[in-house]
């Protein structure tokens, strides 16, 4: 297996120097300065690549291995096939990346909102501090702040009760701070940042779009894209969902086995495959982390291997230490490994540590949120001492 990193950019508080330190060998990045639907130039890639690649003397090697993410445009989830403008554009980024010998691209399918926290930095009991998703606060944005239409429909009496209270007990600073979390699409996110007017008319596009509607969109775009990356070798990877549930009355349709199955039977290329990130499915309790594995194994080209910990009914939960939580990530591993062993060595899985504790110096920097070095670091260390265990030297 490969040790990935994410890297944001030359403007990323950690330098590639700094991700050489940590063992990884394989950068996990992406153009995140390209508006959302522009085609990218095979110039662009070229550029970054040569910004990841060229090694200093005495330094050791880095390789560009994995695109996270190519940003699917909200058109081609309301639209599916019809938003043909923005497929090919989309084509057109792919086949710069494989031009450029990049061959794992990573995407994600959720509607108006990317992945979704209601705190950054929550503080745990050993004094650093984690991102969380907090239910009643979430509730709390959405009825009283978002206002959105519907929303009431939608939350048990008890939770309408309890928002409220929330809501209540929220200072300014406090409607503020969620207001610009969750609308301003957090590090690495492939949705837009949206006033609340524009969040509000960003929902309503939405209406008449269930769950099957999404799904069939997505498959579209898959027939679409599948050809011209199985032509050029490249493997697509969902992301799941983040949560893995819905959110604002929105479809969500990689949250599940069943989600995926559904994917891979209508579109059964090669090429359609998953980001197997543990965090987002490890929320669900139903979700069985080592039997997804075990199931999609031939179709897991990328990694994201980081914990969460359900808390009360479970809809609250909060990113937990790489090896604590709800993820059993030695038995997550040990089936990764199986895979991994029987590929080819330019085809085993790239894999990340994800997210990871804002703790000791870190506490003092500025960092991005999610991906601070030093707690990713101790997850990276923790998941290279499971694959030594196991017998799998990483690479």
């Amino acid at each position: 297996m490969r040790q990935g990193w994410r890297w944001f950019g030359p403007e990323a508080p950690v330098t590639l120097d700094e991700v050489r330190q940590t063992g990884a060998t394989n950068i996990v990045s992406s153009l995140h300065q390209v508006p959302i639907g522009r085609a990218w130039t095979e110039a662009e890639v070229r550029e970054r690549q040569a910004m990841i690649e060229t090694t200093p003397p005495g330094r050791s090697r880095l390789t560009w291995s994995v695109v996270e993410s190519i940003p699917i445009p909200d058109a081609v989830k309301r639209n599916g096939g019809r938003a043909k403008a923005e497929i090919e554009a989309w084509i057109a980024s792919l086949e710069a990346v494989a031009a450029c010998g990049i061959a794992i691209v990573c995407y994600n399918f959720m509607p108006v909102v990317d992945w979704t926290r209601t705190e950054l930095d929550h503080v745990i009991d050993t004094g650093a501090t984690a991102m969380r998703f907090d239910h009643e606060k979430f509730a709390a944005f959405d009825l009283f702040v978002l206002r959105r239409v519907g929303a009431e429909q939608q939350y048990s009496r008890e939770d309408l009760t309890r928002a409220r209270q929330v809501f209540d007990a929220m200072s300014e600073t406090d409607i503020a701070e969620i207001t610009r979390i969750i609308t301003s699409a957090l590090p690495g996110s492939t949705t837009e940042p949206l006033t609340i007017p524009q969040f509000r008319e960003r929902l309503a596009a939405y209406a008449g779009i269930d769950a099957g509607k999404l799904r069939q969109h997505l498959i579209e775009f898959l027939k679409a894209v599948t050809p011209a990356a199985e032509a050029r070798g490249v493997k697509l990877t969902l992301h799941p969902d983040d949560p893995p549930r819905s959110l604002f009355g929105l479809p969500r349709i990689a949250s599940t086995a069943n989600d995926y199955a559904a994917l891979f039977e209508a579109v059964p290329s090669e090429a359609n495959g998953m980001c197997y990130c543990t965090g987002s499915l490890g929320v669900r309790a139903d979700n069985d982390l080592p039997a997804i594995a075990r199931r999609f194994a031939s179709r897991i080209h990328f990694a994201h291997l980081r914990a969460t910990k359900r808390e009360g009914d479970g809809r609250t939960f909060h990113e937990s230490a790489h090896l604590e939580g709800d993820v059993d990530m030695v038995a997550v591993l040990r089936e990764l490994v199986a895979e991994d062993s029987r590929r080819r060595s330019n085809e085993t899985i790239v894999f990340r540590s994800d997210h990871g504790h804002r703790m000791l110096d870190d506490l003092n920097k500025n960092v991005t949120p999610g991906y601070p070095a030093i707690g990713r670091l101790r997850g990276l260390a923790e998941l290279r001492g499971i694959l030594y265990a196991l017998g799998a030297q990483p690479t």
